[in-house]
């Protein structure tokens, strides 16, 4: 197992350090940059913008920069800041440095106050899409070929097919219009958080529906679920016990590219719905090419992606330790 964590530890740190790298090169050579505007400044003052975000340096040297405080010179690493020039510390320790466009705040603040929102609605959207699904999933399942079994998948391939910007669209025009009981915009209170979840949360909701009902197909038709209801044990324990246990697995492997799908969903649905959240921040980063805000929310998003993996990976491991073992072999 010890290997097994090392490996997958490994790997995660080279998919952040990838994403980082290719992001950063491809944010430096788009067109425009972070002080265009309709209004544009000075050429003196646009130098001196330049200049005291290091925007005039070769992009290597930027690069070295921004992962840590030192630059790479001819005698080797210099640290920056010796000479009482304005520094921060790098991501290597945490800091993601000044923003290009809120220029009193830095990109850590801006994630301290956004990321909490868009973890709130990520959580309640992943919530009650685990909750519905594996109970459509486990009905449809034991109630193969009927009309509620119809009913069910006919359901959830609609919720498949349709984005959740148009399940926005529809639930916005309902509780704007026909029955307005529900904010359709802002974040304040938790009633905020009710329709952007369901639109976030509808497409999972639906996947999980589509696995958990084929994974218990397939442990019904076990041998060993035959003999545990030979032996007599109720139905409601064969399946909660034994079946579930074994149709639950797909649902466990899809949760790390779910969870991922939750964040990067969120970007849109967070616009739609006005929520302050990490991808309103996004989104205006790369409209107003604020480097330093694109790369934080960038690399924190490849982070959580790759700690959910890794999570997944273990729980997976301890319900089946062969996974473990076919990973050191």
């Amino acid at each position: 197992m010890t290997r097994f964590l090392l490996r997958r530890l490994a790997w995660a740190a080279l998919t952040v350090l990838a994403v980082a790298s290719i992001s950063f090169v491809l944010m430096r050579n788009v067109r425009g940059g972070p002080f265009d505007s309709e209004r544009r400044a000075s050429a003196a003052v646009e130098k001196n913008l330049r200049e005291r975000y290091r925007l005039d340096w070769p992009t290597w040297k930027q690069f070295a920069a921004y992962v840590g405080p030192f630059e790479l010179g001819e005698h080797g690493p210099a640290f920056l800041g010796g000479d009482g020039t304005d520094t921060f510390g790098g991501v290597l320790a945490g800091d993601f440095g000044p923003s290009l466009q809120y220029r009193d705040a830095s990109v850590n603040d801006l994630l301290a106050q956004s990321l909490p929102i868009s973890a709130a609605l990520g959580f309640l959207a992943l919530s009650w899409a685990l909750a519905v699904g594996i109970t459509a999933g486990i009905v449809s399942a034991l109630r193969r070929g009927t009309t509620l079994d119809v009913a069910l998948r006919i359901t959830a391939t609609t919720g498949i097919a349709l984005p959740n910007f148009a399940i926005a669209g529809v639930l916005v025009l309902l509780f704007a219009f026909v029955w307005p009981i529900l904010p359709v915009a802002g974040h304040g209170s938790w009633r905020h958080l009710v329709l952007p979840s369901l639109a976030l949360g509808a497409p999972f909701a639906a996947y999980i529906a589509r696995l958990t009902r084929t994974g218990m197909l397939e442990a019904l038709g076990e041998d060993w679920i035959r003999t545990a209801h030979a032996k007599g044990l109720p139905p409601r324990l064969v399946v909660t016990r034994h079946a579930l246990r074994a149709g639950i697995q797909p649902v466990i492997s899809y949760l790390g590219p779910a969870a991922a799908g939750v964040l990067t969903g969120s970007l849109v649905i967070e616009r739609i719905f006005a929520i302050p959240g990490t991808g309103s921040h996004f989104v205006n980063s790369a409209l107003n090419r604020d480097y330093a805000l694109a790369m934080g929310v960038t690399i924190l998003y490849t982070a959580l992606v790759c700690v959910l993996n890794l999570l997944v990976d273990v729980v997976q491991a301890s319900l089946d330790p062969r996974i473990a073992l076919e990973d050191e072999s």
